[in-house]
């Protein structure tokens, strides 16, 4: 027999979950006294006590650093609450689309995720903790609100400190409770249940053929050593025939391998150099829990996500999901070029354009108006689940080729033919001074405000453009009418190009100002150009009129996408 103990605390007042749960550097949660305790305890308490007793929960992470530490606390105190039953990943591991699919399997009352996502890991890294839902998104505003207020208020938590669980060995695990039903542990194959909905999804056998056929491509994904690894190594390799060493950076590691688990041209520099050789066709990279994804093409042709979407939503019918369900809606946040836009127009589909935040598409989704959807920030998904998911966009990807018989830049290139092209930047500077960020935001929004910031030229080169919009986004969801306010300050020009300026909320230290360039174009002779040249004339613009290097003292971004 378990008992139950309580725990006095203090509350700590700095535990507000962003836009995907709480994260913070490693040693935030090992050094302060019960802070991963009480935060776990705020999640749990915002569960009804009377459907405790017949709820199950589903855990799951990325391998980082402190996360078995985390799962111990997770199941010592959800014991202690009067929780029924956890399934977790075997080893503890689960990617975030996969604690999504299983969470909607299983019908759980909600789940608890151990990820700090794209940002590196280790003793020096970054944790975190989210919760989602029983719908398997992430928790809306109203429930992390919640826990916040929880959080800020906790005076003890309740906790069994000797009962252990092996995450070894698949199985359940029954543990007799004080005053409470049998606590059941259940540890699952962290592949299974998501590989059997993919083969719902996609046409497995001509992915097969794609993959190992008479006229197979040449594919290499990088896991980053991030949690998709035994993903890939189980369903592309060992289900759909790939060579395994079309895998590579399979194995989870606390720490990454040392590198940062963010599929970009920066941090994923080592794919797009053996992409270059021209030995291999198709090239992915995927994030540390396995929500975001980077598709390349032979010699490296990168695809911007927000094509990527565009790509996924003109040829979605290579996909046999999408033949069942027929599609609902198209959707993406804000920042995100309006690549997608021109592929609903064509296709006479409803767009909707939401904040940055899956849980915005899920609420879409719910109310069945939403088929696909993405972010600018290499995130792809559709109502197959409710996260972003990196395996299942590359899949979609593969299914397209395999069904056009086309190399990615050729889909590409053929795309902008039809659809005319948005070229889309964005300049990332991470790490930036809270106080000089919020500031430079504030008096570029007071500037953005005066009456006479409309209808004003700016020009640079032999480029003018001339303000029809500015405005601090805001956001009524169609569902619920709840509104989202101050979302990102947009400055959209008279020929719709757009310079956006916004905070981020996923990093872990400082401020991460994002500034995004979107400019269409149709002309057949110019779409082929570089972005960067073509977008030159706004990124000055922006730069000057925000003072972004001289307010935060730095001279270029981080990372350029």
């Amino acid at each position: 027999m378990v008992k139950p103990t309580t725990v006095k605390t203090k509350p700590y007042a700095d535990q507000k979950p962003g836009t995907s749960g709480l994260r913070k550097r490693v040693t935030v949660f090992q050094q302060n006294q019960h802070y991963a305790e009480n935060f776990i305890q705020s999640i749990i308490s915002v569960i009804e006590p009377s459907e405790r007793q017949a709820a199950t929960l589903v855990v799951g992470g990325d391998g980082r650093f402190f996360m078995k530490d985390a799962i111990q606390l997770i199941v010592q105190i959800a014991a202690a609450n009067g929780i029924n039953h956890l399934v977790i990943g075997q080893n503890g591991i689960m990617s975030t689309p996969a604690v999504s699919c299983v969470i909607r399997k299983l019908k759980a009352v909600g789940g608890i995720i151990l990820t700090a996502s794209h940002n590196p890991g280790g003793p020096s890294g970054d944790f975190g903790i989210k919760y989602n839902i029983s719908s398997g998104g992430p928790a809306p505003e109203g429930i992390t609100n919640k826990i916040f207020e929880i959080s800020k208020g906790l005076q003890e938590y309740h906790i069994c400190p000797e009962l252990k669980v092996d995450l070894a060995t698949i199985g359940k695990q029954t543990f007799e409770v004080d005053t409470f039903k049998p606590f059941i542990v259940e540890i699952v194959d962290s592949v299974e249940a998501y590989a059997e909905m993919l083969r719902d999804i996609f046409d497995f056998a001509a992915l097969k053929d794609l993959f190992s056929g008479a006229n197979h491509i040449n594919v290499r994904l990088d896991a980053m050593h991030g949690v998709v690894g035994p993903y890939i190594k189980k369903i592309v390799c060992e289900e759909l025939g790939s060579p395994a060493n079309s895998a590579v950076n399979c194995v989870p590691q606390e720490d990454f391998g040392g590198h940062h688990p963010d599929p970009n041209l920066t941090y994923a520099a080592d794919l797009v150099n053996t992409m270059k050789s021209g030995e291999f066709d198709f090239g992915a990279a995927f994030d540390g829990d396995g929500d975001r994804n980077m598709v390349l093409g032979k010699h490296g042709f990168f695809v911007n996500p927000s094509d990527s979407v565009a790509v996924i939503g003109a040829n979605i019918t290579c996909i046999p999901y999408f033949k069942k369900t027929g599609v609902k809606g198209l959707a993406r946040s804000m920042p995100t070029s309006g690549a997608l836009d021109n592929v609903a127009k064509a296709l006479k589909m409803q767009l909707y354009e939401t904040p940055t935040g899956w849980k915005f598409f899920g609420n879409l989704m719910d109310a069945g108006k939403l088929s696909l959807c993405g972010e600018e920030s290499f995130g792809t998904g559709s109502d197959h689940i409710r996260e972003k998911d990196g395996l299942w966009a590359v899949l979609a990807w593969l299914s397209i080729l395999a069904s056009r018989k086309q190399s990615v830049e050729e889909i590409m290139k053929d795309h902008w033919q039809k659809f005319g092209r948005n070229f889309f930047t964005r300049y990332d500077y991470e790490e930036v001074d809270s106080d000089s960020a919020n500031k430079m935001m504030k008096d570029l929004e007071a500037q953005m405000s005066e009456p006479s910031f409309v209808g004003k030229q700016f020009s640079s080169g032999d480029k003018a453009y001339a303000v029809a919009v500015a405005d601090n986004f805001a956001y009524t969801d169609p569902v619920d009418g709840s509104v989202s306010k101050n979302q990102g300050l947009r400055i959209i020009f008279s020929d719709g190009s757009r310079i956006i300026f916004r905070l981020s909320g996923t990093g872990s230290a400082g401020a991460t100002v994002r500034l995004y360039i979107d400019s269409y174009e149709n002309d057949g002779q110019k779409i082929l150009q570089d972005p960067q040249v073509m977008l030159a004339p706004l990124v000055d613009i922006a730069l000057k009129l925000s003072q972004l290097h001289e307010r935060t003292g730095r001279t270029g971004p981080t990372v350029i996408t």
